[in-house]
C-alpha cells in the first residue's frame, strides 16, 4: 500500500497533506518554485522548480517515478498529465480534472453551458477593450478574475467605469501562470459564500462535508466556520450540483465546491480539485477526518465509510503587516489561554503585507453558534502579531 507521491505546490495546504499521507507510510517529493515551502520541511525529499517549465516537470517526473502526483496549485503546465496517465501515474483527481479545474474558462463553461448549473452571468476578456465591452453586457458592479489564480489573486470588483482599467492591471500582473485572459462575473447579490467539500472515492459513495461558511477580504479567506446555517433545502441543492460537476471531471479526491447563498437559492461559484483553504476549520476537529485525512484517504483508494460532524468550529488566518525574513510572532500564548482554541504556524520564511502565516482554530459544542465562534477565532488571530526578527 505504500506509495510515491509527488506534490505539485507546497504551500500550507500541501503541508497538512504531507503529515495525513506519512502518518499512513507513504513516501512524498515535495515540489515547488523556492527552496523550503512549508510542505518541503515534512516531505521526504524536495525538488524546486517553475513548474509551467513543461521540460523539467517531465524531468523531475521521469526521476522520482512516482506513483500519483497531487497538484496543490494552478500554476502547473497540466496539459502534461495526459502524458504521465498514459505513463501509469495517477493524477489527482485526474488529468482532465486538474485540465479543466486549473482554468477557470474550462470549469465554467462546464458547469454553465454542459451542465445546466445555475451561475453568474459571465463573458471573458483577452484585452483591455474586450474588457470593457464584456463589462458592458454583464453590467456594473462585476467581478474580474484572471483564467488562472487562486486566493483571491488579481480579482477586482468594478463598481464605477473608471475601475475598468485598474482591474486590467490587477489581473495582469497579480494572475498565476501564463493565461493572460481574464474571466468578467456580474456581481450576485448573495446573503453568504461557502464552501462545499466534497469527497470522490475510487470504489464508494460521493460524501459531503458539513457546508462551510467564509468571510473573504481582497479576494482571500479571513475565517471560515462549520457548519453553515443556509435556509432548509439549501444544503441539498448545494449537494446535488456538487455531485453532478465531480462526476463530469472524473477521479478521486476531495474538491472545494464553492457556492453563493442567495434569497432565490444556490448559485455555482468555483470548485478546486484538493484541499480547501476555508477547510482548515477541519483542523479543529469539527469532523471525525480533516479534508487533509479525507483527501489523502480518497487518493490512496482507502474506504472513507462516513464523515461525521462532531464538533462546531471556526478558523482565522493570521495575516502579515509587514515585509520581513525569517519573522517572529507574539500572542501564541494568549492563543493558549482559551482551552478550545488551536493554532497553526505555516513556517514560512518570508512575510509580506497581507500573507497567510498562520491559523487560529477554535471548536465547541455541535450545536454551538459557528457565527460566534468566528467572532472569537478573529479576536483571538488578531492579538497575534507577526514581528521582524
Amino acid at each position: 500500500m505504500q506509495k510515491k507521491i509527488m506534490l505539485l505546490g507546497s504551500g500550507e495546504l500541501g503541508k497538512e497533506f504531507v503529515i495525513a499521507a506519512q502518518r499512513w507510510g507513504q513516501t512524498v517529493i515535495a515540489v515547488d518554485s523556492y527552496a523550503n515551502a512549508p510542505a518541503m520541511q515534512v516531505a521526504d525529499a524536495c525538488e524546486v522548480i517553475n513548474m509551467l517549465d513543461g521540460a523539467a516537470l517531465d524531468q523531475i517526473v521521469a526521476k522520482h517515478q512516482p506513483d500519483l502526483i497531487v497538484p496543490e496549485i494552478e500554476a502547473i503546465r497540466t496539459e502534461r498529465f495526459y502524458d504521465y496517465e498514459k505513463q501509469g501515474i495517477q493524477v489527482v483527481p485526474s488529468a482532465k480534472a486538474a485540465n479543466f479545474t486549473m482554468n477557470r474558462k474550462a470549469i465554467r463553461d462546464l458547469a454553465a453551458k454542459e451542465l445546466g448549473l445555475k451561475t453568474a452571468n459571465y463573458r471573458y476578456a483577452k484585452t483591455f477593450e474586450e474588457l470593457k465591452a464584456a463589462v458592458e453586457v454583464v453590467g456594473i458592479p462585476c467581478v474580474v478574475k484572471p483564467l488562472m489564480s487562486s486566493s483571491g489573486k488579481g480579482q477586482s470588483t468594478i463598481k464605477t467605469e473608471e475601475e475598468i482599467e485598474k482591474a486590467w492591471k490587477i489581473a495582469a500582473e497579480k494572475g498565476r501562470g501564463d493565461a493572460e485572459e481574464v474571466i468578467v462575473e456580474a456581481f450576485v447579490p448573495f446573503i453568504s459564500e461557502i464552501t462545499l467539500l466534497t469527497v470522490t472515492q475510487k470504489n464508494g459513495d460521493t460524501l459531503f462535508c458539513k457546508s462551510i461558511g467564509h468571510r473573504q477580504e481582497r479576494g482571500d479567506y479571513q475565517e471560515s466556520w462549520q457548519p453553515a446555517a443556509l435556509p432548509e433545502g439549501f444544503e441539498e441543492q448545494a449537494q446535488q450540483m456538487a455531485a453532478k460537476v465531480t462526476k463530469a471531471l472524473g477521479g478521486a479526491g476531495i474538491w472545494g465546491v464553492e457556492f453563493f447563498i442567495t434569497a432565490d437559492g444556490v448559485v455555482f461559484s468555483e470548485l478546486s480539485p484538493r484541499p480547501h483553504d476555508t477547510g482548515m476549520v477541519t483542523l479543529a476537529g469539527t469532523q471525525n477526518l480533516n479534508e487533509f485525512e479525507l483527501h489523502c484517504r480518497a487518493v490512496l483508494g482507502l474506504p472513507i465509510p462516513e464523515i461525521r460532524q462532531e464538533k462546531a468550529g471556526a478558523s482565522a488566518v493570521v495575516l502579515s503587516g509587514i515585509e520581513t525574513n525569517n519573522p517572529v510572532y507574539t500572542g501564541w500564548d494568549v492563543v493558549c489561554q482559551n482551552p478550545q482554541a488551536d493554532f497553526r504556524l505555516f513556517g514560512k520564511e518570508a512575510a509580506r503585507e497581507h500573507r497567510r502565516m498562520g491559523v487560529v482554530l477554535l471548536n465547541s459544542e455541535p450545536d454551538a453558534d459557528t457565527l460566534e465562534l468566528q467572532k472569537q477565532a478573529r479576536e483571538l488571530a488578531d492579538k497575534v502579531a507577526v514581528k521582524a526578527n
